[in-house]
């Protein structure tokens, strides 16, 4: 036999030895638990599917159902009122997106040894809200709990507290540690309402958790809450132990999240949209900053001249300078300057040496008004030398930057 008939023979047994080795082995479903009736008698219903066995329950709301200010029903006029806009906003959602508010809850903060015990979904129905909360039986269940959830199959709007960065990252990880039995994990669209609520309550809320925000902005307070530090050891337990009891009110823990979830969106909805001054002016200026950096200038104005209407020059000294970001934007430089100049007494640190910039460099380029360009680069230059916001380093390289402007306008004086 040929050297290369021998090679060839060695390739077909090796391939087929490898072949062997890459078969998946047979599925086998895990045992169930000892304490499944225990925890059905409880109020969890057992649902077994191809993978396993999980425990669900399940609440169903009328449209008329309140939590907190807000009946559930108002969700429906939150979509209206972003339909009748034409804003292209992180918050805006059309009738025809399928939405689920979205918690989970887990053994940990991280890492692959984290498992998801219980998932919260809470959807719109016809005629009702319907909460369905699905619990893990046990870790050798995790197959079964994950496929029951259903993100497998059509693709959703996924509105969550924080979940953007927590909660659905968690389920990505659990799922592609069983990619070898789930279907593939559909891409959803994503609103996450901790990072919104931090730009509307910025320097408005104190913290973002959202117990705190239920009960400053939503007007809920919990009653026999158990901290969410102690789900995971509660549930933990009650693996353990076969006992349910205490894993209940972590089940209830999550239903008042997920209820917070659609009376936040639809308060946050009001704010964005209508205008009222029911908050403070920082909360209406976030709005307007945050309309700004969006592109909608148009609405970005509407918000922050408002703010300074409703409000006094105190409060609404922020409005003022984003106020004249935009104007000047615009080039609409005498309104800029006017706003810049009432925005000054008002603000400090970074902002107020941007306008003492931006008044430098209107009345300089703009307006030719080379004694006011003058006499704001040397407050500049007075703000820098004695503000404790920049390093040393940076506070000289501003000063050599804002000495230079000095000159050439000292020199433009000169010559006039």
């Amino acid at each position: 036999m040929s050297y290369e008939n021998k090679m060839m023979q060695l390739k077909q047994m090796l391939g087929k030895t490898v072949d062997k080795q890459s078969e998946k082995p047979m599925f086998k479903k895990p045992d169930k638990p000892e304490y499944l009736h225990r925890w059905e008698k409880a109020g969890l219903a057992i649902v077994e599917n191809d993978f396993g066995v999980l425990f669900k329950r399940e609440v169903e709301y009328p449209m008329d159902y309140v939590h907190g200010d807000f009946p559930l029903s108002m969700f429906f006029d939150a979509l209206t009122k972003w339909q009748g806009t034409n804003i292209e906003h992180p918050y805006s959602i059309g009738y025809d997106e399928q939405v689920v508010f979205f918690d989970t809850e887990t053994t940990g903060l991280k890492g692959v040894g984290t498992n998801i015990f219980l998932i919260g979904l809470l959807e719109a129905q016809s005629d009702a809200f319907v909460l369905t909360q699905y619990v893990l039986a046990d870790p050798a269940n995790e197959a079964a709990f994950l496929f029951e959830s259903k993100f497998w199959q059509q693709k959703k709007t996924v509105i969550t507290y924080n979940g953007k960065s927590f909660d659905w990252p968690q389920l990505e990880t659990r799922w592609t540690l069983n990619q070898h039995l789930l279907p593939k994990l559909k891409t959803h669209r994503q609103i996450d309402l901790l990072h919104s609520s931090k730009r509307i309550w910025k320097n408005n809320l104190e913290r973002m958790k959202l117990t705190q925000v239920e009960e400053e902005k939503l007007g809920f307070k919990r009653s026999g809450d158990i901290p969410g530090f102690l789900a995971p050891i509660i549930y933990t337990d009650a693996v353990k132990s076969g006992n349910p009891e205490s894993l209940m009110k972590v089940l209830f823990h999550n239903e008042w999240d997920l209820l917070s979830l659609i009376s936040l969106y639809i308060h946050s909805t009001n704010l964005l949209l209508e205008g009222k001054t029911d908050e403070a002016a920082t909360t209406y200026t976030n709005i307007g900053k945050w309309f700004g950096d969006l592109k909608h200038t148009q609405q970005s104005d509407n918000v922050l001249l408002n703010v300074t209407k409703s409000f006094n020059d105190e409060e609404a000294g922020l409005a003022y300078y984003y106020l004249a970001i935009n104007q000047k934007r615009n080039k609409q430089f005498e309104h800029a300057a006017n706003s810049f100049e009432k925005a000054i007494p008002h603000i400090n640190n970074r902002e107020k040496l941007k306008a003492f910039e931006q008044l430098a460099i209107i009345y300089e380029h703009y307006d030719c008004q080379y004694d006011k360009a003058l006499a704001y680069t040397m407050e500049g230059i007075e703000y820098i030398s004695t503000s404790h916001f920049f390093k040393k380093e940076q506070q000289q390289k501003k000063i050599a930057e804002w000495t230079k402007r000095l000159k050439r306008i000292e020199s433009k004086l000169q010559r006039k």
